[in-house]
């Protein structure tokens, strides 16, 4: 779930974060740039781990900032396919279900990777699970549920011109990091069915 990458990076340091030792203004200015970002292709930033070494700090000219090489690793949020993992149900539309973690809420199960004779509910904005026998085992918000790691969407968010923004205008900016996952197989979904009583996922 949680991978180390390092990266090389210029960090200024402001004339008010002087008083602070070197090492904790780089890793403050570190942590306010990277944190809860995506990066492409990498994932989602959580915090610095550690600072693996950082260049003497040069001055710059008319600016008074301090501007220091540093390369440090970060611990990035990126599931591997096929994990399992535990979220909560946030909210369902006829696509499918919306899932979240304590620090992640761009997780998404298509209503293809629902089990067979999954149906939504408009009414309650829900779905549920129709066995054989005709009962009905619901997928409740809040829900803490057991899903599998599918697919990652990326999405480039750089900027755009102003003809770009033109064309785009009246659509939703979609989010730069999606997980797909599943709840299709004996054991995954709301954990009340499998467990007996439901696993505690984080807030």
């Amino acid at each position: 779930m949680f991978i180390l990458t390092k990266i090389a990076d210029l960090v200024q340091i402001h004339p008010e974060d002087f008083n602070k030792e070197a090492s904790q203004a780089i890793e403050d200015n570190i942590n306010a740039k990277y944190a809860n970002k995506v990066i492409q292709k990498i994932g989602l930033c959580i915090c610095l781990y550690d600072l693996l070494s950082a260049s003497e700090g040069l001055i710059g000219h008319g600016t008074g900032l301090v501007n220091v090489n540093v390369e440090f690793r970060l611990v990035v949020f990126r599931p591997f396919k096929h994990e399992v993992m535990l979220g909560r149900i946030s909210s369902a539309t006829e696509e499918g279900i919306r899932v979240r973690t304590q620090f992640f809420d761009q997780i998404f199960i298509p209503t293809s990777n629902l089990p067979e004779g999954s149906k939504f509910l408009p009414s309650e904005q829900l779905f549920y699970w129709e066995l054989e026998d005709g009962s009905k085992l619901y997928y409740d918000n809040q829900e803490t549920v057991r899903f599998r790691i599918e697919e990652e969407v990326w999405t480039d968010q750089s900027p755009m011109g102003p003809k770009e923004r033109d064309d785009a205008a009246g659509t939703i900016k979609s989010s730069p990091y999606v997980v797909k996952g599943s709840m299709a197989d004996a054991g995954l979904g709301p954990c009340l069915w499998w467990d007996g009583e439901g696993e505690e996922a984080e807030e």
